[in-house]
């Protein structure tokens, strides 16, 4: 059974916790709060740690955090903890302000991404995108009437992206890799893309699709 240490205990995390329990993972959701998660989680089988204890505890690790708290969770979790292991980043970065006409604002400039940075930051891990740009309630086999929702991936490892396309098959996904880690830069974005529809008309189960 392949062990998933997933940084961060909100929503997105506790969701992809549930879907890897579903699909035989063994996970352990890392906090800052121990008690409290274990409070919240109820008949959730899942262990529970600080970053740290989840971040070593994990063969593949997913970091399920806001984005501007990415890089204080990856050091509280330890960047050791990281090398050269498989790191889902779900992660946007999204400024903490209100939406302009449905349109959230970005806080990195044009020609960068939060996951370039975390991969310069901590270069021994091996950060794959993805999980980004859809909602919670639909990142664990959606159901589209049949249709295969597309995960669009980023990464500078091939392997890493293997496993990450592995993982997205069995979440009910088709897989888009993008290439290397600059394509983060395009695929961040489809966050606020995806989340207009929902500001403008409460429609927040949509997801998209890569037409060839």
């Amino acid at each position: 059974m392949k062990k998933v240490g997933i940084i961060g205990s909100g929503v997105v995390a506790k969701t992809l916790a549930k879907g890897f329990i579903k699909h035989g993972y063994e996970v352990k959701l890392g906090t800052r709060h121990v008690k409290k998660l274990q409070a919240a989680i109820g008949d959730l089988p899942v262990l529970t740690g600080s970053f740290d204890e989840a971040a070593q505890f994990g063969d593949l690790l997913v970091l399920a955090v806001k984005g501007d708290a990415a890089t204080e969770a990856i050091n509280l979790a330890g960047p050791e903890n990281l090398t050269n292991k498989t790191v889902i980043d779900t992660t946007n970065p999204i400024a903490p302000l209100p939406p302009v006409n449905g349109v959230l604002q970005y806080a990195t400039a044009q020609n960068d991404s939060l996951a370039e940075q975390l991969q310069k930051q901590f270069p021994e891990a091996r950060f794959v995108k993805a999980f980004n740009s859809v909602g919670s309630a639909r990142m664990v086999n959606p159901d589209f009437g049949g249709t295969l929702p597309t995960m669009f991936i980023c990464g500078n490892s091939a392997d890493a992206k293997i496993e990450v396309t592995e993982i997205l098959t069995l979440f009910g996904w088709e897989t888009a890799d993008m290439g290397q880690i600059e394509a983060a830069r395009a695929i961040e974005p489809l966050a606020i893309l995806w989340c207009i529809p929902g500001f403008l008309n409460n429609q927040w189960t949509h997801a998209f699709k890569l037409l060839k």
